[in-house]
């Protein structure tokens, strides 16, 4: 684990992707603080994202989103860092995100496999109205944007949490 113990190991990807859930599994084995950027918006606000996009729109949702994806990356001792979807969308966070104390690994899933994931999920605004079709225009808008950022890509297709988070080790290490 030589590479990664003075890294912070950052998780991007779709909405769906397992990146809360690899994380977890992530900071369990490296005995790491794993912050999720939603939660994290969560806990700061009081509100749901839901609410938040509810009562303020996106472009406060994706303010606090950079808030704590820059506390999180300042964070003194290397962590987990499971990033929201979006997080992609702007420079400053992809600025944010090639810092030298960051390694990105972008968790690839299938657009089928998102779809299956994400349908039950009632915290996320954006799917509200056309979750496939939304879904997969998100999907085509953000490939280039999360390639651009990630230092490795792991493919969660037809793999255990267990099994991603073991291979986001190998490539972190």
């Amino acid at each position: 684990m030589s590479g990664c113990t003075s890294q912070h190991i950052v998780l991007v990807g779709m909405m769906g992707a397992g990146k809360s859930s690899v994380g977890r599994v992530l900071a369990k084995r490296l005995d790491r603080t794993l912050f999720d950027s939603d939660e994290m918006v969560e806990a700061r606000t009081g509100r749901t994202v839901r609410e938040i996009w509810a009562a303020e729109g996106e472009p406060a949702f994706r303010s606090l989103e950079t808030e704590v994806l820059r506390d999180a990356v300042s964070a003194g001792e290397p962590s987990v860092i499971a990033a929201a979807g979006g997080v992609v969308l702007s420079d400053e966070n992809r600025a944010v995100l090639k810092r030298d104390d960051a390694h990105v690994v972008w968790l690839l899933a299938d657009v089928e496999l998102l779809l299956e994931r994400v349908k039950a999920g009632m915290h996320r605004p954006l799917l509200d109205d056309d979750p496939e079709g939304v879904l997969r225009q998100m999907y085509e808008d953000r490939n280039e944007l999360y390639q651009d950022v990630a230092d490795a890509i792991v493919s969660v297709d037809h793999r255990s949490v267990h099994d991603v988070a073991g291979a986001v080790l190998r490539c972190a290490g």
